[in-house]
């Protein structure tokens, strides 16, 4: 059976991703191949600073769609990182190295030669410009997708906010019964089918304790009905729960994932429980999308202290998933 390449995006040239990809491959070796998007240049100033001796393959798009590469070598499509006169790099010259990047990734994508993409720490503030909530947000405008979920992946817990890059003062003008019954089927549906498990779900309320002493309770009217809708298609969820509570040990063994009504709301409790043992993968899309959970890492970088773990997780999801 051939097993289909996973595209790798390295995303940010200021970030961290080449110390942890080394270190990742250093690690293990993988029965998919590996097509690293990224520049030739800064890839081979990262092997010499980190001191990596690795096969090396030079391929180009026609290659990919050819079925062109190599199993044993590290496969690398050169996208050109223009620098200054002074040759130091600028934020314009950044955000097209990383927009030329993802769109090679996504013409190989809708080849049809792969279902399966990484994209490494991106800085938002520098490629987004405040365009889009994020790079979730932006991934699933350029395939015109509407519908998608975020979700924070452990094999023992994971977490899913209902609206994701949201600012916390626009969250309540969004929380309505048809988006969580929405965003709750899909989860419901990758778990089935990607991952061969019926999962139990939990879902937090909006407001502490799930109370209120505002007139619209929306844990009530909003919350707790879709949960019965949910439970009339035979979902395996239940709640509203408070948030200050379902995270403890008792309560959170109990599930697969627990569903916030936005991202600090579960983000930062699952980071916390597993630190960098965690992916982020985007539901809804035409192909299965991961990333580490964590950024470009600026303060770290030449350090060559940063974890590796998180963007592990992502190529042994990828490889393992058929």
């Amino acid at each position: 059976m051939r097993l289909e390449p996973i595209i790798i995006v390295a995303g940010d040239p200021r970030s961290i991703f080449f110390e942890i990809f080394f270190k990742t491959l250093n690690k293990k070796k993988y029965n998919s191949p590996i097509i690293l998007i990224c520049s030739q240049k800064l890839l081979y100033k990262q092997l010499k600073i980190n001191k990596i001796n690795i096969e090396l393959n030079q391929i180009k798009i026609a290659d990919v769609l050819k079925n062109k590469f190599n199993k044993r070598k590290l496969n690398y499509i050169d996208i050109e990182l223009k620098t200054s006169l002074r040759k130091k790099l600028n934020l314009f010259f950044i955000k097209e190295y990383i927009k030329n990047s993802f769109d090679v990734a996504f013409k190989i994508i809708k080849s049809g030669i792969t279902n399966k993409v990484i994209n490494g720490p991106i800085d938002k503030r520098v490629f987004l410009e405040k365009k889009y909530l994020g790079v979730t947000e932006y991934i699933a405008k350029k395939f015109n997708i509407k519908k998608f979920v975020m979700l924070i992946y452990n094999k023992n817990l994971s977490v899913s906010p209902i609206t994701t890059h949201l600012p916390l003062k626009f969250v309540t003008e969004k929380i309505t019964k048809k988006l969580i019954y929405d965003k709750i089927l899909m989860l419901n549906d990758f778990y089935k089918k990607s991952l061969k498990i019926i999962p139990k779900i939990a879902i937090t309320g909006l407001n502490p304790h799930c109370e209120t002493i505002d007139k619209f309770d929306e844990d009530k009217k909003i919350i707790a009905r879709a949960v019965k809708n949910l439970k009339k298609k035979g979902i395996k969820i239940s709640g509203p729960y408070a948030s200050d509570t379902i995270f403890l040990k008792n309560n959170r063994k109990n599930f697969h994932i627990v569903v916030g009504l936005y991202h600090d709301q579960v983000l930062t409790p699952i980071k916390t429980i597993y630190e960098f043992d965690a992916i982020n993968i985007t539901i809804g899309l035409p192909f299965i999308r991961v990333s580490p959970d964590h950024g470009p890492n600026l303060r770290m970088i030449g350090k060559n202290e940063s974890n590796h773990l998180s963007l592990k997780r992502c190529i042994d999801f990828l490889d393992e998933i058929n």
